[in-house]
């Protein structure tokens, strides 16, 4: 299912404008404590599962290390970007960028790895249950077309209506609508509030939909979706773009951090490094934001009073 803010942590030493020996004590005591002024960038993705992730870990950088915390809301690309330049620090959910990671990663090495989140992400087709019942062999996409006329809309003319999610989302299914000769139009639902906005109001009058859809989303919990089987994913076979016609991969969720950062950021980049949390935890806390409205502060506050046996071992030892 974005913004790389690398503002290097900065140190200062007690200013010393008399002798070396009071300079060099200065640069010593800076180098043990750490600076009033320690700050890190994190960006904040456009969707809430990922949003929460920066929440959480925002709340704990600032309670129980003493960092000042900036967040950077932005698409996944021009995150990547920013986090080269050193204008952000880390990203701390990517589903996928071989490009950039081609170019920042392996190429000027601008950029390392910060491990895995712990999160598997998995995007798919989706139709809600209640019309996979009626219609059992529309889970396969090759008896798609039977049901085209189920999914038209306004919108769609004379073909079916599939759902596309937020644009800045990691998406082949114009390729696949076309390479696999399905007579569907695909219609931008827009950024992510209003697709699930969408989809909520479909699924609440039980009116047939069929959708980009992924998890890790909280709303899995309140929508019983069925995902329509599309041709097995194989290494290799989303390459080019255009000739796509397999399944989406699952992708163990990464996390990134600007290299000057990973090396001069303390124990900053330390627990960035750590924080790995589950599928649930991320669920959870994102239902606190979107369902029960709950501001990302007081969900990752929630969560964080809840689950310290979680996230103590993500804190540096000393």
């Amino acid at each position: 299912m974005n913004k790389n803010h690398t503002a290097r942590l900065r140190r200062t030493g007690i200013a010393a404008t008399g002798a070396l020996a009071l300079l060099a004590l200065s640069a010593c005591s800076a180098a043990d404590t750490g600076s009033d002024d320690k700050t890190v960038s994190l960006h904040t993705p456009t969707w809430v599962g990922a949003e929460v992730n920066t929440a959480v870990a925002k709340y704990l950088l600032e309670n129980e290390l003493d960092y000042k915390v900036e967040t950077k809301q932005m698409d996944e690309t021009p995150a990547w970007d920013d986090m080269s330049q050193g204008k952000i620090d880390a990203i701390l959910e990517d589903w996928g960028h071989p490009k950039e990671v081609k170019r920042y990663v392996e190429g000027n090495k601008t950029i390392v790895s910060a491990g895995e989140l712990g999160v598997t992400g998995h995007i798919g087709w989706f139709v809600p249950k209640y019309v996979a019942d009626k219609n059992p062999d529309i889970t396969d996409y090759k008896n798609l077309n039977k049901y085209a006329d189920l999914f038209k809309t306004p919108e769609s003319g004379d073909k079916g209506q599939f759902i596309k999610g937020d644009p800045s989302y990691v998406s082949h299914d114009n390729a696949l609508i076309k390479n696999l000769d399905l007579n569907y139009k695909p219609i931008e639902a827009g950024a992510e509030a209003t697709h699930l906005a969408q989809l909520e109001q479909l699924y609440k009058n039980k009116k047939p939909f069929l959708t980009y859809w992924w998890t890790p989303q909280w709303m899995n919990a309140t929508m019983d979706l069925v995902e329509v089987k599309l041709p097995e994913y194989k290494e290799g076979c989303d390459k080019d773009a255009k000739k796509i016609e397999c399944a989406y991969p699952d992708v163990p969720l990464q996390k990134w951090m600007n290299a000057d950062f990973a090396k001069e950021g303390g124990d900053a980049a330390e627990f960035l490094k750590n924080f790995n949390w589950s599928t649930d935890d991320q669920n959870l806390v994102a239902k606190y934001v979107a369902k029960d409205k709950m501001t990302p502060e007081k969900a990752a506050e929630k969560w964080v009073k809840e689950n310290k046996s979680t996230w103590e071992q993500w804190i540096p030892k000393k």
